[in-house]
């Protein structure tokens, strides 16, 4: 009898509970919503160059705007085995970008042909202690782009700086809302490649070697939202294609063409499609935010991408989609018949993140909701719904597109005006709204393989190989 009398005492306590649930939960009531997206979202969209002529008009149908951080203009030496710096002009850029309501897509570089921004013609931005160090030797080439002084690979103080510069950096700018994206790299522009002079590795072009221990080091430290050229794809230059644990390393990409007649391998060459593949397209943008730059190839390309009926038979809608963009600079867009600045602005709407509320229910004591991503990609940084002062606890952070969650927040929703969405990685007067509406689920995201090969041939022209049949970049049958 006593062993029966405490199976009932446990029973009864379980109904208890049961009901006592069970009567929470129909105190729920739902919450009439009524959300649009009305604008670009913040850390998406089409980028200007801060320095445009007509990044003021552009404003309001833009959130990103891009510069260059050189290291030769923040670093002033080096004493006692610390970097000195002096961060004002790097502060008058981010400043000037953020009086626009803007935040900075920043990329750092040595080389740059033919540019007059750090004294000579094609100087490096490589700091001056390092270039007054007598190990120090810098090479030079005249390229097709102009002249290129290219940084000593071979120094062993430049190999430490260039990572000692990654940390510096995130430890002062990590929780900066100014800064959306870093895009890294090594060669022109950092865009992981060089021409017009022999490629020699370990000394105008860092070696495989250091190149994976830098990229290590910046995903082990850079918390900023990160990406390498998508030329860390050809092996040629790069380890990365080769390397499973770089692979696995967290970091978006950028494509410094993108768009261009032959970035896809239906088109014939497909070079660009395979440098994706080689950085693992089907999964890249999970792990970091990508984006890039339209094509340059021609004159038009850029003016031309906007065209609602396409380019090269992709509108920008589908090819942003096909990649998960979720930023693209754009700087002469502007110059072509389509870039109005509502374009510009439905063009930016159609990259990234766009989150969705189903659902809204509150009990008078906590609020839940059904959160989806309507987009193309998730958000980089984290953001949070909140009501009033109170957040919840669960990030929206990584939300992929077409997968939902619940997110719960702590208090009473008692006027449906005050649910938001904040994050402390924007900007004062920067929103990230929300819509509402039924949440569409996608159940299988779609993976791209490729099994091209991207070779060298003797006269030191790059050529893709697909099928047996070699082409040129451009998509050029090679006989």
């Amino acid at each position: 009898m006593r062993y029966l009398s405490k199976i009932i005492t446990v029973l009864f306590t379980i109904l208890f509970a049961w009901q006592n649930i069970w009567a929470v939960e129909q105190d729920y009531v739902s919450v009439d919503l009524t959300r649009s997206i009305t604008s670009v979202q913040p850390m998406t969209g089409l980028v200007l160059w801060r320095t445009h002529d007509q990044v003021d008009k552009y404003a309001s149908a833009t959130t990103l705007e891009f510069s260059y951080c050189l290291a030769c203009k923040v670093v002033t030496g080096k004493k006692d085995g610390q970097i000195q710096y002096d961060w004002s002009y790097f502060e008058d850029i981010l400043n000037d970008i953020a009086s626009r309501n803007h935040q900075g897509i920043i990329r750092f570089r040595y080389e740059n042909p033919g540019n007059t921004e750090v004294g000579a013609t094609g100087a490096t931005a490589v700091p001056q202690y390092i270039k007054d160090m007598s190990d120090y030797k810098e090479t030079y080439n005249n390229t097709e782009s102009g002249k290129t002084y290219y940084a000593d690979w071979t120094n062993a103080e430049l190999k430490w700086f260039t990572k000692q510069f990654i940390t510096d950096f995130n430890e002062r700018y990590k929780d900066d809302p100014r800064i959306a994206v870093i895009q890294l790299g090594f060669g022109h522009w950092s865009e992981g490649h060089i021409y017009g002079t022999q490629l020699k590795l370990g000394v105008n072009f860092p070696s495989k070697e250091y190149q994976k221990e830098y990229f290590t080091h910046v995903s082990n430290t850079l918390e900023i939202p990160w990406g390498m050229s998508i030329d860390g794809g050809d092996s040629y230059y790069s380890p990365v294609a080769d390397d499973e644990e770089l692979l696995a390393l967290e970091f978006g990409a950028f494509d410094d063409s993108f768009m261009h007649a032959g970035h896809e391998l239906a088109s014939g060459s497909g070079w660009n499609e395979m440098c994706w593949d080689g950085i693992g397209k089907e999964y890249r943008w999970i792990k970091g935010i990508c984006g890039g730059e339209i094509s340059y190839y021609t004159s038009n390309d850029q003016k031309n991408f906007l065209n609602p009926n396409g380019m090269y038979g992709w509108t920008w809608e589908a090819a942003a989609a096909k990649y998960h963009i979720s930023y693209m600079l754009a700087s002469s867009a502007p110059g072509g018949k389509y870039a109005t600045v509502e374009r510009f602005r439905e063009a930016g709407m159609a990259s990234g993140y766009a989150f969705r509320v189903s659902d809204c229910r509150t009990n008078g004591s906590e609020t839940r909701l059904t959160v989806s991503n309507q987009g193309i990609a998730p958000i980089y940084r984290d953001a949070f719904f909140a009501i009033g002062n109170v957040q919840s606890e669960t990030s929206l952070r990584g939300l992929l597109p077409g997968k939902g969650m619940e997110i719960i927040i702590p208090v009473a929703l008692n006027d449906a005006n005050d649910l938001q969405i904040v994050s402390p990685f924007i900007l004062p007067n920067q929103k990230i709204e929300f819509e509402t509406g039924e949440f569409t689920a996608v159940e299988n995201i779609e993976l791209h393989n490729t099994t091209s090969t991207i070779k060298k041939i003797q006269d030191g022209q790059l050529v893709i190989i697909r099928n047996n049949v070699k082409y040129t970049l451009m998509g050029q049958i090679i006989q």
